[in-house]
């Protein structure tokens, strides 16, 4: 299978997202079409569900075709996982994911870009990057982009 769309960011909609199928042999790693793998995803729609907790904040990003659960996460303060990144640097992901938070609102268009997964078997995407979308037709442009890449990239069937 194609591996070269593994390390970027696989524009998809959430239809496509939860038809993923999980890697036999790599963590993280899904089969878009039996043809590529992915492991980061890119989608844009509509926040329609939105709860914030201590350490992350949840939402739901509604496409048209389907919705899709976001998780972004704000404890880079505390989180061991960021032991390894210079204190300016875990700063830096801190600001901007409370930021991002900050800014996702339940009815605004957002393009999210991160690391998707299974959890409690269902698909997924943990947010590296929530843009609100200024552009009132990025949410079309988005889903034709999809259409585009499924038919020449990807090879999803409909």
């Amino acid at each position: 299978m194609d591996r070269s769309q593994q390390n970027t960011h696989a524009k998809l909609m959430t239809r496509d997202i939860h038809r993923l199928t999980p890697s036999p042999t790599e963590a993280n790693c899904f089969s878009v079409g039996g043809i590529s793998w992915v492991s980061r995803v890119e989608t844009v729609g509509t926040i329609v569900y939105r709860d914030m907790a201590e350490k992350f904040l949840k939402f739901n990003v509604d496409d048209g075709a389907g919705c899709v659960t976001c998780i972004l996460w704000l404890n880079q303060l505390t989180s061991p996982y960021f032991n390894r990144f210079s204190s300016s640097t875990i700063l830096m992901h801190a600001r901007t994911a409370r930021r991002q938070a900050r800014d996702i609102r339940i009815g605004a268009v957002a393009r999210v870009r991160g690391r998707v997964g299974l959890y409690r078997g269902v698909m997924q995407i943990t947010a590296t990057n929530v843009v609100i979308e200024r552009d009132p037709n990025a949410e079309i442009l988005h889903w034709l982009e999809c259409v585009r890449l499924s038919r020449s990239c990807y090879r999803i069937q409909s």
